[in-house]
């Protein structure tokens, strides 16, 4: 099979290594990829927004499946193009990415498929704003409509705060506030069939002790010990297969990867948030535990043939991810610091380094080029014995201005 990866992230550099594995890939490319994942996939330079260019590169390449990694693409319907020059494509519509794409949109598919989520109010006014937050009071929740890279939403004790990002968004969702810890599930369907991954949690904040602003993701951890052994069935019964069902019925089935966001609360478990794609950093702990060979999955959800597909096979250890971050991350990152210590990092045992943000200078040296810019993944026979490793390889890589948090998986054995 030859895969072309679409995306050039973290999330992207977890695809590449898990299909470069995989003895049913003879061909790997990623568009446009970064410096990590140019050594393990043949990468081009090509728009991943724009679908004519990505589905023409589908072709000349002869893929028998596209893989569209980040949210943007899905959204902006690159999906669609490249099936309309039929190929496979591993990914939803522009029309069932609206799932990620618009949570007013999500909170409909919700409401309708009886899927427990928080309750809300959708406002683009003031007035409407002001009746939201009175409604729910401290903590406040306050969600960008639209795709923000994990940084649209605000949670915030502050009034004035809330509102102040709320009257900097065109279209808000105000929603109460849900106790309780986290867990990110995903699951890969084919519109029909819906097949669940392992559970991880990541950490969203940017400093220690979950203190600071929003991220994209600090790092993450997988399995989850303290979770109930009957969750993952639970979520499949009330949220992933109702989720899947309700868009089938509305006539834009979904077919890729459906991240569902959840609460684990003391009234039961709510959805935060659905997204429409592999979530970062989570996808780095989840493939790292995946034994099943990734190829023969993903092309199965494209092509509608899940419900015959193997069950999943999973590897007993634990994975752990710690991100490091430029100076300034998640504000405007500084950008074109050398990293160094690359390969020292990756001969930990256990250990290895997936890229994020980063490209080569004219000397050919790696620097930094985005907020994250590093995904340090390491796998144990147990959390500590992961987290441990992972540490000790992000202690190897140097980087100017380097940030990262020292708690990542810590205690949740």
């Amino acid at each position: 099979m030859k895969v072309l990866v679409i995306g050039g992230g973290a999330r992207e550099h977890a695809l590449c290594r898990s299909l470069s594995l995989d003895p049913d890939v003879t061909a790997l490319h990623c568009a446009p990829g970064n410096a990590g994942i140019a050594e393990t996939a043949q990468v081009h330079p090509v728009d991943a927004l724009d679908g004519a260019a990505v589905a023409e590169l589908a072709a000349s390449l002869e893929a028998d499946l596209v893989v569209v990694g980040p949210e943007a693409p899905l959204v902006a319907g690159v999906a669609d193009a490249v099936r309309a020059r039929g190929i496979p494509a591993f990914g939803p519509s522009a029309e069932a990415a609206r799932l990620e794409g618009s949570k007013a949109f999500a909170k409909s598919v919700m409401a309708s498929a009886n899927v427990p989520t928080a309750r809300s109010y959708v406002c683009t006014t003031p007035a409407e704003i002001d009746t939201a937050l009175d409604a729910f009071g401290a903590p406040y929740v306050v969600k960008d409509d639209g795709l923000a890279a994990g940084k649209g939403v605000v949670v915030t004790p502050d009034v004035d705060v809330a509102r102040a990002h709320a009257l900097a968004c065109d279209q808000v969702v105000i929603e109460e506030f849900l106790d309780g810890p986290e867990v990110s599930l995903f699951a890969v369907t084919d519109g029909e069939t819906v097949v669940p991954l392992q559970p991880a949690q990541d950490f969203k904040r940017a400093l220690d002790g979950d203190q600071g602003p929003n991220t994209g993701g600090m790092g993450a951890y997988s399995p989850l010990p303290w979770a109930d052994p009957g969750l993952v069935d639970e979520v499949l019964r009330t949220v992933l297969q109702p989720t899947v069902d309700e868009l089938r019925r509305r006539g834009t089935p979904f077919s890729g990867l459906l991240y569902a966001g959840l609460a684990i609360t003391s009234r039961g478990v709510r959805v935060i948030e659905f997204n429409a794609r592999f979530g970062d950093p989570e996808t780095q702990v989840v493939l790292a535990r995946l034994k099943t060979p990734l190829s023969g999955l993903l092309h199965a959800a494209a092509t509608g043939t899940l419900a015959s597909f193997p069950a999943l096979r999973w590897a007993d250890d634990a994975a752990v991810t710690v991100v490091v971050a430029s100076h300034n991350y998640p504000g405007t990152p500084r950008t074109g610091d050398a990293i160094e210590g690359l390969d020292e990092a990756d001969a930990v045992d256990g250990a290895y380094v997936l890229h994020a943000g980063t490209s080569r200078d004219a000397s050919g040296a790696v620097v930094s080029a985005g907020g994250r810019v590093l995904s340090v993944t390491a796998t144990g026979a147990g959390i500590p014995a992961a987290r441990e490793r992972a540490y000790e390889a992000v202690a190897r890589v140097r980087m100017r201005g380097a940030q990262y948090r020292t708690d990542i998986a810590a205690g949740k054995e």
